[in-house]
Formats: C-alpha cells, structure tokens, sequence
C-alpha cells in the first residue's frame, strides 16, 4: 500500500512512524513534512492547505490511501478533493469538518443530538458583548469560533481580559462564543469513524493547554499529554461513545455530511456527567503522540479500514501494556511570536517527534516554529513513563526553549478525582 500523508507537525511524524512500522506499506511519503518525517518517509512539497494541489499530489504519486492530518485542509475541502480523484483519504469532508471549523455549528449538531455540553452564546456584534459577558462567569470562557490552533481560546475570572479577548476577535472580524465554564477533569477521546457510522475509540488520553506549570499563563495548541488515565471511572469510553459520539455521528449523517475519519471529543468530566467542550475533526497533538505509542495493531489497514466503510468488519484494536508520556518543547516566545533558526541538539533521537523542525543545507537540524519538538517516553507505569520522557527531554538542547516540568505528575501522585455524578 501507498501511503501519503499530509502535515508538518508532531503529530504527522507519530502517523508517519506508526505507518512505517506497519509491513503491508510499501512505500510512505509526507507533504510538507519536517526533518523528523524526512527520515522515515519520501518528503514531498506541497501547500496543505491548497485542496487542488494535495489531490494533484496524490494522484502523481500514485497513493492508495491519503491520511490528512492538520484541520485546515480538512475544512478546506481537501478530503472531498482527493476522494473525487478516486483515491481512498482517511479524513472529514469539508461538510463534516465543519464540526471544528464552526464552533456554533458543532453546538447546533450538540443540542439536535442530545448531547450535554457548556451553555453557550454566540456574539458578533461588539454592542452586545457587555450583556451577553454578564450572563456569563464568574469565570469566563471566550473562544473564537473558527480555527485558532488552540490558541483562540482564554479562560479567566477577570472580566477585563475576558472583554479585551472578545473585542480582539471581533475587531478581526471573527465571531465570539462565549461558552460556561465546566468544572472537573479533561478527557480526550479519538473515534475513528467511518461513513457508515461505525465508531471505534482508542484509548483516552489528557492534555495540557496552558504554556505554564500549574495551569499558568496563555492556552496553546498543546504542551503535553498521557495516556491511558489511571484515574479514569470504568467504563467511561463506552458511555462516551454511547451517549457522545455515536449521537453526533448520526446527527451528521442525517443532515447529509456523514464523518469518515477521526472524530476527536474533548470532555469535562463533570459532576452531572461527561460534557463536551469541543469536538475536532482529526489527531490531536500532543495526545495523539502518546496514544499511538500504545497502538500494536496495524496503522495502514485501520485507517484504510475507516476510509472505505470496513471499521465493523476490522479486528480489535491491540494495545501495549503501560502508559506513554508526551512533553512538547517549545521555542522561545511560544505561544507567542516564537524564535526560529535555533541549532537543535538530540533531536535524531529515538522517542522524539518532530514539529517546528528543518534541516540546514548544511545538515543541522533547526527550529522552524513555535511548537519545536514532541518527546515521548514509555514505560510499564505512568512513573515510568513520566521519568523516561524528562530524561530524554534532558538529552535534547534548544537555546531559550521551554517545556512544562507537570506533565502527567497529578495523575502519578493520585490526585486526580471525578466528581460523584448527581
């Protein structure tokens, strides 16, 4: 099998090494691509967010299966475009996309489907934000409704910041959703999907949004994760998916715009039960760095499995024993404007994916964004784990980079508890 995919991140790099692992691939490519996906996969030049020229790509390379990663070919419609040049693509369709595109329309999606989510309420007029700010707090959840790459989001029990963040994105032209703050423990879930509404889960994960230890500082598009979640009730994925995800699923099929691909829900687990903060329509990263560090079975054939409408007749999936730790390193001034064309040391080695990476023409390994680097360790316990994934980001050395010290470290200590559902 063919395999081509599509990104330049951490998480396209997991995809990649989990694919090249996989014997029935035959031969792998990745468009853009970074310095870490160059190693495992032909990298070839593409503008990801072009539709046109990612099925163009596709189709001179000869792909039997395309596997788009990053959200914003997906909601531009580059799935659509690839399976109308015949060529089988693990990923939404620009319709289904729409579920992280717009925020109000995956809301709507929620309330025809049943489904529990925060309270929510869509400003696009800068004279109605005081009143519609007053229904809200006292902490306040401000998000853009489009695409930020997680970084359009600021949740505060200060009024003034809340305003300035609102008043930010509506001077740009971008609508606010305001949305009540849910309290509790945070779950990622994958689904895979497939177009005849089949829903298989991997395993749950958790993530770190804040730039700082402790939950400090701006959100971001993501410091760190682990997975599975120790402290996790039995049964949570099932009713997840149960009560979550197969209803959004249906909802999307029925209004014609049927999801074929990952389906990702983030949860608050709440005291009256899982409540959805936001779904996307593909990988996360970190999580997914984490998560597929686990997965034994097979990446080429899952994810073809999903892209042609065979997930029910796949096997079980097949998980490794233990936990896996992601910590993402981070350049200089991320999240904001960060510092690039920075030597990278250790990078090359095993257990570290790539994100904001090039490789100088003189064969050195630089930063190129804000998100430099994904360290992942595993271990047969969440401790071990956590220990081999700081001990790795010890071995790599990035001028002025930065990286959170807690990833996973509540979670080894046992503090984490669910709220008793009422």
């Amino acid at each position: 099998m063919r395999v081509l995919v599509i990104g330049s991140g951490a998480r396209e790099h997991a995809l990649v090494l989990a694919l090249s692992q996989d014997p029935a691939v035959t031969a792998l490519a990745c468009a853009p691509g970074n310095a870490g996906t160059a190693a495992l996969a032909e990298a070839l030049p593409v503008d990801a967010a072009d539709r046109a020229a990612v099925a163009d790509l596709a189709t001179r390379w000869s792909a039997d299966l395309v596997v788009i990663g990053p959200e914003v070919p997906l909601v531009a419609g580059a799935a659509d475009a690839v399976r109308a040049a015949g060529i089988a693509c693990f990923g939404p369709g620009a319709a289904a996309a729409r579920i992280e595109g717009s925020k109000a329309f995956a809301k709507d999606v929620m309330t025809a489907a049943g489904v529990a989510t925060a309270h929510s309420e869509i400003v696009d007029n800068p004279a109605r934000l005081d009143a519609a700010l007053a229904r809200f707090g006292p902490t306040w959840v401000v998000k853009d409704d489009g695409l930020a790459a997680g970084k359009g989001v600021v949740v505060t029990t200060d009024l003034a910041a809340a305003r300035a963040h609102a008043m930010t994105l509506l001077d740009d032209g971008h609508p606010v959703l305001l949305e009540s703050f849910l309290d509790g423990p945070e779950v990622s879930l994958f689904c895979l999907v497939d177009a005849e509404g089949t829903v298989v889960p991997l395993l749950p994960a958790q993530d770190f949004k804040r730039v700082g230890d402790g939950d400090h500082g701006p959100n971001t598009g993501g410091m760190g994760a682990y997975s599975p979640l120790p402290w996790a009730p039995e049964g949570l994925v099932d009713e997840i998916v149960r009560d979550i995800v197969k209803p959004v699923v249906d909802e999307m099929a029925a209004r014609g715009a049927a999801f074929t691909g990952l389906l990702y829900a983030g949860l608050a687990l709440t005291s009256t039960g899982p409540q959805v903060i936001e779904f996307n329509c593909r990988f996360g990263d970190p999580e997914t760095q984490a998560v597929l560090a686990l997965l034994r079975t097979p990446m080429a054939g899952l994810l073809m499995a999903a892209a042609t409408g065979t997930l029910a007749a796949h096997p079980p999936l097949d998980w490794a024993d233990g936990a896996a730790v992601t910590v993402v390193i981070a350049a200089d001034g991320y999240p904001g404007r960060p510092r690039t064309g920075d030597v990278i040391a250790g990078a090359e080695t095993h257990g570290v994916l790539h994100a904001g990476t090039r490789r100088r023409d003189d064969g050195a390994i630089v930063s190129a964004g804000g998100r430099v680097l994904s360290v992942v360790g595993i271990g047969d316990t969440l401790t071990t784990a956590r220990a081999e994934a700081y001990r790795l980001v010890g071995a790599v050395h990035l001028a002025g980079s930065h990286h959170r010290t807690d990833i996973a470290l509540r979670a080894e200590r046992g503090e984490i508890t669910t709220p008793a559902v009422s």
